[in-house]
């Protein structure tokens, strides 16, 4: 019998991340680094562009958390339905 630590190490806990996935995951790391930088240049931006920045930052603060949302579910789905597998071919 195999110690729990050592079948924990050899199971895998998430699905390989498909070509789909890797492109959610992407955008969410451009949309959050975007999303950074227009909170932290927010003065610049509203003197540069007037009313406009904070409206267009409102829009790509809630884009950031709408693509949040929909990638943890697909991601979800995608590492429950890996596991299921694993769990199928050894059962």
């Amino acid at each position: 019998m195999m110690p729990l630590w050592l079948d924990l190490i050899r199971t895998p806990m998430a699905a390989p991340e498909t070509p789909a996935l890797r492109r959610m995951r992407l955008t969410w790391m451009i949309l959050c680094a975007g999303s950074g930088a227009g909170v932290s240049f927010v003065g610049p931006l509203t003197r540069g562009i007037g009313r406009a920045a904070p409206c267009m930052l409102a829009a790509l603060l809630v884009s950031t958390l709408l693509v949040t949302a929909l990638y943890l579910v697909r991601k979800h789905r995608a590492d429950t339905a890996f596991l299921d597998c694993l769990e199928e071919d050894a059962g």
